[in-house]
């Protein structure tokens, strides 16, 4: 028997009339959009089990300095980490594991890594405009094979900028979100042939755009329905890449992602179905969950997940996959 901990959420805080500033381990959300926002890449994430399918659920925190400053229409909000971390490996016996040929060991920390960023938003009857920039490390590392040939696995980060802009448009029951990124260096992956005829993946800094459009239905006040689309695409692909080299994979990536959400008897019972599918259906995750509050401390959730995935998607070993959870939570 394993066993582990984490710790969620810890921070302290101290606010004025029109300030607050907090310090602890916190969330930095940035984008419009549920579950698949181009802009909510600052926290890291860790999908344990399918039982835990959100990007809610599965972001972890970090230990950040937040200072939020609020005005009547606008607010200006800046954090700053000074000890980023990044997505942790997966767990073996989790459905990602897979058994690496070195062992993945973390980070080196041989220089100081910091990651900043500011949001500015303004509010207007019935919509919200956000413009940001930040200074961010990808959440994961790139790992190369120990000069030796064996032993731990070199890892390497990789620091890029992020600009964005989000905006919402409510409509009577309608909610309409829109997130853009700009990303300056970010790392894709280049197909390369050694003079010896073996296959490696080279790395080029590229810049990225990618963009999250969606909506939020409410049928009344225990029924709703969310929709978003995520794409992104390399820029100016010819100026980074040398000849004959192509980045792996397609022009345009992204995903679908549908939920919907029924509560039922004063809230006690929830019904809850998500799809989330890659552009091209090369993979497609289905979930349906029902929790139960059993009291003010216990609650009951069942949930059926299923995936299908091609040989080439990022979860084929999941292909044709169907699996049963249960899980109760205490809360005190």
């Amino acid at each position: 028997m394993d066993t582990e901990y984490r710790l969620h959420e810890l921070f302290v805080q101290r606010s004025t009339a029109r300030q607050s500033l907090k310090l602890g381990a916190q969330t930095v959300v940035w984008g419009e959009n549920v579950g698949n926002s181009v802009l909510d890449v600052i926290n890291t994430s860790e999908f344990r089990d399918l039982s835990i399918i959100d990007i809610e659920d599965a972001r972890l925190n970090q230990w950040l300095l937040v200072w939020d400053r609020y005005g009547l229409k606008s607010n200006l909000s800046s954090f700053v980490n000074l000890y980023p971390e990044f997505n942790p490996p997966p767990v073996r016996g989790s459905p990602f594991f897979f058994e690496p040929a070195f062992n993945l060991t973390d980070l080196r920390r041989d220089k100081p890594l910091f990651e900043a960023g500011s949001k500015l938003r303004w509010s207007f009857t019935g919509s919200d405009v956000s413009v940001m920039a930040a200074y961010l490390y990808e959440n994961q590392l790139r790992y190369s094979a120990p000069p030796s040939g064996v032993g731990d696995a070199v890892a390497r980060e990789n620091g890029f900028l992020l600009l964005g802009a989000s905006a919402n448009r409510a409509i009577g029951r309608l909610l309409l979100n829109l997130d853009i990124a700009f990303n300056h260096g970010v790392l894709a992956d280049v197909p390369h042939t050694a003079a010896d005829g073996s296959h490696a993946a080279r790395t080029r800094a590229v810049d990225q755009l990618a963009g999250t459009a969606g909506l939020e239905y409410a049928f009344s006040n225990e029924q709703s329905l969310i929709i978003g689309v995520s794409a992104q695409t390399v820029l100016r692909q010819d100026s980074v890449l040398e000849s004959g080299e192509r980045l792996t994979g397609d022009e345009v990536t992204g995903n679908a992602l549908l939920r919907y959400g029924h509560s039922m008897r004063n809230g006690d019972l929830v019904l809850a179905v998500t799809m989330q599918s890659a552009l091209d259906a090369g993979s497609v995750l289905g979930s349906v969950a029902l929790t139960y509050t059993l009291s003010n401390h216990l609650t009951l959730l069942t949930q059926v997940v299923a995936t299908r995935a091609d040989v080439d998607a990022a979860f084929a070993t999941l292909d044709e996959d169907v699996r049963a959870g249960l899980t109760l939570t205490w809360a005190f």
